[in-house]
């Protein structure tokens, strides 16, 4: 990898650009942690993000960090890493992210930046620059996250229906506002153990291409680490109020009991995603479930229409940030 000759205000700047995405990230996303359970009633919404950022930390305790490995070492070629691929990267998810926000549109931060990583390298060095098995791992759970939360929410459904066939609505819907909190915070402690991770990769790759830390290093400094999860979990405690309503009740009408199921499956998915390495989207696993929840219903109970809107942006997010951080990435060759 080449060293880069940058000055320690120029690698502090982009740090700070890096910690500014990660707690976009965090209120962007926000809404995935804690839609179901203020929809459902279950808790209200500044308790429900106090929670939710809470859990976003102390995942630093309890998950690894392949995910930051896979981002910092497996997505672009580290000998094309410079300053200017970092910032057009930045660039790209940040404003693809505000874009989303503004329009409440439940997209991928985690994609955004992978688009922003793959726009500017390829600006700067053509598609030589991208590392085929890691981006190739990443668009593939682009279909199996979504898909393996659809999957597990709706088996959790129905077993959850089948094991609680005699019991009244009534006392199904107390048992499950209980459980509901069990299941946002293990939500919330997959979305703060897969995500904050990617921000981490970021710093991770910059820090290297600088030489301030060896490439053969098992990880990064702890300092990173340590302000990664806080500056999402800042970012999931001011909240993203524009996407909770399109996440909680526009896809499907919830109910505790469809919310806790919905937010277990999603949970089960982010969990095994960051053990295996995969930077998944939280956005796409828990719309899947949302989805696999209310399908399990009946077919008419999902709104097929704003599902379809919310696919859509999916497709779009990589190729779109790309788009961004390509333009990026020559203006600060200009500018810095």
């Amino acid at each position: 990898m080449q060293t880069l000759q940058i000055s320690i205000y120029a690698l502090a700047a982009l740090i700070f650009l890096a910690l500014i995405f990660d707690f976009m990230n965090g209120f962007h996303d926000a809404a995935n942690a804690i839609a179901t359970v203020v929809s459902t009633g279950v808790l209200k919404p500044q308790t429900a993000v106090a929670m939710a950022a809470f859990f976003n930390f102390i995942a630093v305790f309890v998950v690894g960090l392949k995910v930051a490995t896979t981002i910092g070492k497996g997505t672009i070629d580290p000998s094309v890493v410079d300053h200017y691929v970092i910032f057009g990267a930045l660039v790209g998810a940040i404003v693809w992210n505000l874009i989303t926000w503004y329009y409440g549109i439940p997209s991928s931060s985690s994609h955004a930046l992978i688009g922003g990583l793959v726009g500017a390298a390829v600006a700067k060095a053509g598609t030589g620059a991208l590392i085929a098995g890691g981006l190739i791992k990443t668009v593939v759970f682009i279909v199996i996250a979504p898909l393996l939360g659809f999957v597990l929410g709706s088996v959790i459904m129905l077993i959850v229906s089948w094991v609680f066939v005699k019991s009244t609505p009534r006392k199904i819907d107390g048992w499950f506002r209980r459980l509901q909190l069990v299941s946002a915070a293990s939500y919330s402690l997959g979305h703060g153990g897969n995500d904050a991770q990617k921000t981490m990769g970021i710093i991770w790759m910059l820090l290297i291409a600088s030489n301030h830390v060896a490439p053969t290093d098992a990880a990064p400094p702890t300092w990173v680490i340590v302000s990664c999860y806080a500056a999402i979990s800042f970012g999931t405690l001011f909240g993203g109020w524009r996407i909770v309503k399109t996440m909680g009740q526009k896809i499907t009408k919830l109910k505790p009991v469809g919310g806790f199921c919905a937010e277990t499956g999603g949970a089960i998915t982010l969990l095994m995603a960051s053990f295996w390495g995969v930077p998944v989207s939280t956005t796409h696993t828990i719309t899947g479930a949302i989805v696999g929840v209310g399908s399990s219903h009946r077919l008419s109970a999902v709104r097929w229409g704003v599902a379809g809107n919310i696919v859509w942006a999916w497709i779009f997010t990589i190729p779109a940030s790309a788009f961004v951080a390509a333009i990026g990435w020559w203006i600060g060759t200009h500018i810095m």
